[in-house]
């Protein structure tokens, strides 16, 4: 398989480096399918590789000794999955889980760990990455304490319509009601709300964006801070990140 170019990569992390650093990276990367449910990071278990998303979702998943569960972060063709190793961490508690169906870049964390040694520059620019990571798992925790659910879920939809080309938000209410931590018949009530009154419209397995502007309103100041953190030092994240 050709190496990837990076005027061609649709991972805008990817697309930010200096060009001597994706050249590091360059001959250690393949792209690799993500298929729904794929674990890319498996809890307290060795990371093997990490993955610059190009097209698809991950969820960053929070667990319990006691099973409980619970969605933190998103990343999507802005970032990058296994950032635990590139603080030198090599694993987590935490898991990593394919929830829509895409394509990244994925390399070995052995060999990461080396192009990252190689490069104070790369390093710190993927630092950077984390640091706007830590503020969306912030600003998650935030929605999750502060914020009413019709807040919570317009701002889920807008992070997952930041991550995706389309309008066409693959989704089930099982999954939604796990990522968010509410019981179903609350986030139906949520979701019946905004499509009602025109946001979205509801087909089986699919949630379509209708009125992004009226989502912003409903997420308020829940959503936009990571966004605009990730505009300020990496590059714009693809649709209009709301309030900066």
């Amino acid at each position: 398989m050709s190496e990837p170019m990076q005027d061609t990569c649709a991972n805008r992390l990817l697309r930010s480096l200096h060009p001597d650093d994706f050249a590091l990276l360059q001959g250690h990367v393949r792209l690799a399918t993500l298929a729904v449910g794929d674990v890319l990071i498996r809890p307290d278990t060795a990371i093997p590789q990490v993955a610059f998303v190009e097209q698809g979702i991950v969820s960053l998943i929070g667990n319990a000794p006691d099973g409980e569960r619970i969605e933190v972060g998103l990343v999507g063709f802005e970032g990058l999955v296994g950032t635990p190793v590139l603080l030198g961490a090599g694993q987590t508690p935490n898991e990593a889980k394919v929830q829509a169906l895409g394509l990244a870049h994925v390399m070995p964390a052995e060999a990461f760990g080396e192009v990252l040694r190689k490069s104070p520059r790369l390093h710190r620019q993927l630092l950077c990455y984390v640091h706007v990571l830590s503020v969306q798992i912030a600003s998650t925790a935030l929605a999750n304490g502060r914020y009413k659910l019709p807040a919570r879920v317009a701002r889920w939809l807008l992070m997952c319509h930041d991550r995706t080309d389309g309008d066409e938000l693959p989704t089930t209410h099982r999954f939604l009601s796990l990522m968010l931590g509410v019981q179903r018949p609350g986030l139906t009530a949520a979701i019946s709300a905004l499509e009602r009154s025109g946001l979205i419209q509801r087909q089986r397995g699919i949630l379509t964006i209708r009125d992004r502007e009226s989502l912003l309103k409903v997420a308020g100041a829940s959503y936009g801070v990571p966004e605009a953190e990730y505009a300020r030092l990496i590059a714009s994240p693809g649709r209009a990140a709301g309030p900066s």
